[in-house]
């Protein structure tokens, strides 16, 4: 990124915003849910945005996410939901999962509203009102008649069975008990608080496109006695302290800004723009948005199948055990605090590293490498010249964070690329 340079956003009228609230996307001109711009263009990429900030602003509730389910599955479901209810009414391409026979003249937007909606309301049930409140307003924009209701039949049965084929994919199984490895390397609870690892089997959840969770397994890290290991610790022992000298102002302004929400928030976020400041088909916009939702997903999958298969100790905790002598290299700190809290779960690979890559790479292949972004969170700008040097930053802002070393960046890298690259090629 070029951090210290104003660059003015291709994405014109459109400020992308990271947090969970607050959203301010769209065109200047017309407010971005206006039943009369749809009215007035026909089936557009709109209806599809609108959705997704339905969904992040459920999530922005603390209490709408089961806490042992990932929200990525979420979007995924939201996301396949329409873009099948569309290509079964267009045919413009093959489907996800479901082709569901549909009349001539039935419309493409009230079937993706109307899976949206079932999806939305079958995973948050509580958030019923407001989601009907939604649904009823994108309906309102498109003409009644044959075609309309057609669409809405179409978009039912899609989500219907989406659902139900999902309700056995694992993900409501209960996490065993976490059982800490108290070996040099082995992943334990974090200070300060040592909160309980999350997501413990989420690795085990069926995918949604790959075959299994650990398809594209990172290989082994090397021992925390090696030299390899040694230097890539003490990069994060000096940026990524808390009263860190040599982490520079704007490498802070960085891992604070990517910490602020939910990566997957603000990549979804950043595919919003997108679609809006490019004026996207509705076939064109839930390609884009079920590409980057089934890639995250299965990301985050295989993610937690590494993080709990090779189950490598946070930073945190390898600075202030140094004292034990497992490597000789790694001068311990028992009191060394990174500069933002860990998260609960283990290092490698990271989770910021795969999740952005995957997300940079499936929107490099719709948009192209060089692409200016503006993308601001609770009030932090920060300009990128393209997706991968905004994936870049998101990954290195966790050493500065004290959070990963370079180790876990780079095989998470390469794990979001590989599952971006394989959903492409089955989508």
């Amino acid at each position: 990124m070029d951090g210290k340079h104003k660059i003015l956003a291709a994405l014109t009228g459109t400020a992308l915003t990271a947090g969970l609230t607050g959203l301010a996307l769209g065109p200047t001109t017309t407010p971005a849910h206006s039943p009369t711009l749809r009215a007035a263009t026909g089936p557009s990429g709109m209806s599809v945005v609108e959705w997704n900030r339905e969904l992040i602003t459920v999530l922005s509730d603390p209490k709408a996410q089961p806490p042992t389910i990932h929200p990525t599955r979420s979007f995924a479901l939201l996301q396949a939901a329409e873009y099948d209810a569309v290509v079964s009414v267009t045919r413009a391409g093959p489907a996800y999962l479901f082709s569901v026979s549909a009349p001539r003249g039935a419309r493409a937007d009230a079937a993706a509203d109307q899976a949206a909606h079932d999806v939305l309301v079958a995973l948050y049930p509580a958030k019923r009102a407001s989601v009907d409140r939604r649904l009823s307003s994108q309906l309102s924009a498109i003409p009644n008649g044959p075609g309309k209701q057609a669409g809405i039949r179409v978009g039912a049965e899609v989500a219907r069975r989406l659902i139900s084929l999902r309700s056995h994919d694992g993900s409501s199984t209960k996490p065993p008990p976490f059982s800490p490895r108290n070996v040099a390397g082995g992943y334990r609870a974090t200070p300060p608080d040592f909160p309980t690892p999350v997501f413990t089997n989420w690795g085990s959840v069926k995918p949604f496109v790959l075959a299994k969770g650990s398809q594209f397994r990172p290989a082994p890290p090397p021992a925390v006695s090696t030299a390899e290991y040694a230097a890539a610790l003490n990069e994060v022992k000096s940026l990524g302290r808390k009263t860190s000298t040599t982490r520079t102002p704007d490498q802070t302004a960085a891992g604070k800004f990517w910490a602020a929400a939910p990566v997957w928030n603000v990549w979804n976020q950043i595919a919003q723009g997108l679609v809006t400041s490019q004026h996207a088909s509705l076939e064109k916009a839930v390609k884009v948005f079920a590409q980057l939702n089934l890639s995250l997903a299965d990301t985050a999958i295989a993610m937690y199948d590494a993080k709990y298969t090779y189950r490598v100790w946070r930073p945190v905790t390898a600075l202030r055990l140094g004292g034990t002598h497992y490597n000789p290299r790694i001068a311990g700190d028992p009191n060394w605090t990174p500069l933002l809290p860990t998260a609960p779960d283990p290092s490698y690979p990271a989770a910021h590293g795969a999740l952005s890559q995957a997300a940079a790479t499936t929107l490099t292949r719709f948009y192209g490498a060089q692409h200016h972004l503006v993308v601001t969170s609770k009030g932090v700008t920060r300009t990128f010249a393209g997706f991968q040097r905004a994936a870049t930053e998101a990954w290195l802002s966790r050493i500065w964070t004290g959070q990963h070393t370079s180790i876990d960046n780079r095989a998470g890298q390469q794990l979001g690329t590989q599952v971006a690259d394989f959903v492409a090629q089955h989508i």
